[in-house]
C-alpha cells in the first residue's frame, strides 16, 4: 500500500534536454525568420496602435477641432447598432460557405493533381492555379460584368433555367447578389486551399496506403483512415488562412454591390465609416473589432484542432 501511495504522489518526470539538432533548427529557425518577422512587426505594429488609440476618440476629419476623448463609447455606439451585427451575420454566413465548400473542392483539386501522370501533372497544376493567379479587383469586375443584365452573358447562357432570363437582374436582391458574391470568393481562392492541401497529401506515407490496400481496405476507407488524419496540420492551416481572409473579404463586395442589398461586411463598414464619411474615431473601432475578431478566430482553430504544426513539415 505504501508503494502504491508513493508511486501515485511521485513528481512526473523532467522533460528530457533538448538535442543539439534541435537547438541548432530552433537557431536556424530564428535567423531565417527573424528579419521578416521585425519587418512585419515594425509595419503593423504601429497602425494597430494608432487606430486603438484613434477608436478612444471621437474624431471626424471635417472637424478636427472638435475631438474628443471619450473612451469607449465608439465601441459601445458600435456594438449597440443593428447594422454592425447585421454586418457580422454577412461576414460569418460568406466565410462558413465559402470555406466549407472550398475545403471540399480544394481536396478534390489537390487529389487530382497529386495523382495526375507525371506527364501531364504540370499543365493540370497550372490550369488549377490559374484563377488564384488572377488579382482580385480583375477579377471580381469579369463577374460582375458577366452577370450584368445589360453587359453579362449569364442570363443568354442560363435563360432555361427558372427565373432566368435576359433582364434578370443578379444584384437586385440579397440571395442572388450574396450567391454572385460566394461563387466569385469560391472560384479565385479554392486553387490556393488545394495547392496547401496538396502539400499535406505529399506528406503522407506511401507504405500506409500501400499496407491498408493490402489490408482490403477500400478507396474511401483509406480515405478516411489514413490520408486525412496523416494531413491533418496541413487541412487546419488551409483552412485557418482560408477563414482569416475570408472573413476580412472587401474587394468582391465593395466591386458587386458597394453593400447594396444588405450584403455589407465587416471590412466594408470599416471603410465606410472611415473613408466616406470620415469618422475616423468610430472607423478605427470597427478596424480594432475585426482585429479582435481575427485574433479569437485564430486562437479558437488552434485550440480546437490540437495539431502538431511539426507533421506539416513532416516533423516528429
Amino acid at each position: 500500500m505504501t508503494a502504491t501511495t508513493e508511486d501515485r504522489t511521485a513528481p512526473a518526470p523532467a522533460p528530457a534536454p533538448r538535442t543539439r539538432k534541435e537547438r541548432s533548427e530552433t537557431r536556424l529557425g530564428w535567423m531565417l525568420a527573424g528579419p521578416a518577422f521585425g519587418v512585419m512587426l515594425l509595419v503593423t505594429l504601429y497602425p494597430i496602435l494608432q487606430a486603438t488609440w484613434d477608436s478612444l476618440w471621437d474624431y471626424r476629419l471635417t472637424t478636427p477641432d472638435q475631438r474628443e476623448f471619450v473612451w469607449f463609447k465608439n465601441y459601445a455606439v458600435i456594438l449597440t447598432d443593428y447594422i454592425w451585427w447585421r454586418d457580422v451575420g454577412v461576414t460569418v454566413l460568406i466565410t462558413v460557405i465559402t470555406v466549407g465548400v472550398e475545403l471540399v473542392l480544394g481536396f478534390a483539386l489537390a487529389l487530382v493533381m497529386h495523382r495526375a501522370l507525371s506527364t501531364l501533372r504540370p499543365v493540370v497544376r497550372t490550369a488549377i492555379l490559374i484563377p488564384y493567379a488572377i488579382i482580385t479587383v480583375v477579377s471580381a469586375f469579369g463577374w460582375r460584368f458577366a452577370f450584368a443584365p445589360d453587359t453579362g452573358f449569364i442570363n443568354s447562357w442560363f435563360a432555361w433555367l427558372p427565373n432566368v432570363d435576359q433582364n434578370t437582374d443578379w444584384f437586385g436582391s440579397f440571395g442572388t447578389s450574396l450567391f454572385v458574391i460566394l461563387m466569385s470568393e469560391i472560384w479565385k481562392t479554392t486553387p490556393f486551399i488545394s495547392l496547401l492541401l496538396l502539400a499535406g497529401l505529399a506528406q503522407v506515407p506511401e507504405e500506409l496506403q500501400e499496407a491498408a490496400r493490402v489490408d482490403g481496405a477500400t478507396w474511401w476507407q483509406r480515405l478516411y483512415k489514413v490520408t486525412i488524419p496523416n494531413m491533418k496540420a496541413a487541412i487546419m492551416v488551409a483552412v485557418l488562412f482560408r477563414t482569416l481572409d475570408a472573413y476580412r473579404i472587401f474587394d468582391n463586395v465593395f466591386i458587386m454591390t458597394a453593400g447594396a442589398q444588405n450584403t455589407e461586411t465587416v471590412s466594408l463598414l470599416a471603410y465606410r465609416q472611415t473613408i466616406q464619411r470620415l469618422e475616423i474615431g468610430l472607423g478605427s473601432a470597427v478596424s480594432v473589432l475585426l482585429f479582435l475578431s481575427v485574433l479569437l478566430i485564430s486562437f479558437g482553430f488552434i485550440k480546437a484542432f490540437r495539431v502538431d504544426l511539426t507533421q506539416a513539415r513532416g516533423g516528429t
